[in-house]
């Protein structure tokens, strides 16, 4: 899924300021350089005047600063590495630890959402990638994930 659509859906699903998602990108990653109006530009359409494209890396910055927010910092723990690149399976394993979704919640997310999932395919969703029984994670799949998950937090 385009990573604009992404911060767009999860900042909806939150009711998040600009001011707060840079805030809580900066919950990641204190020395990041992100504004407000780089904000507002990853927010508009791609056809706006002003768009810009949010890049893995401020993506990243952004589901590791929502995991903080919620679940807070273990100060123990080495720092993360970043990854340099953002699938569709790694935005699904963000957000379930950062709301604390047991399997039975995503169940329930995605039957939410119309999409029913089977406990196979949902676990299959979160192993290794080389492991034999990995499956990638759609767009659409992602999609209803955030449509259901949505649906959950803001009580809709």
């Amino acid at each position: 899924m385009i990573t604009n659509d992404v911060l767009r859906s999860i900042r909806y699903m939150l009711d998040l300021s600009d001011l707060k998602v840079v805030e809580i990108v900066k919950l990641a990653d204190p020395d990041f350089a992100l504004d407000k109006a780089e904000v507002q530009a990853f927010l508009k359409k791609d056809e706006d005047e002003g768009y810009a494209e949010c890049s893995d890396a401020v993506l990243a910055r952004f589901l590791d600063g929502l995991v903080f927010h919620y679940r807070g910092r273990d100060e123990n723990a080495p720092p993360r590495p970043m990854e340099k690149r953002v699938s569709n399976n790694l935005v699904l394993k963000k957000l379930r630890v950062a709301f604390e979704l047991k399997d039975v919640d995503m169940h329930q997310v995605f039957e939410q959402a119309g999409f029913p999932v089977s406990k196979p395919e949902l676990s299959a969703l979160f192993r290794q990638s080389d492991h034999k029984n990995f499956r990638a994670c759609g767009d659409q799949m992602l999609r209803n994930f955030l449509k259901g998950l949505t649906l959950r937090v803001r009580g809709g």
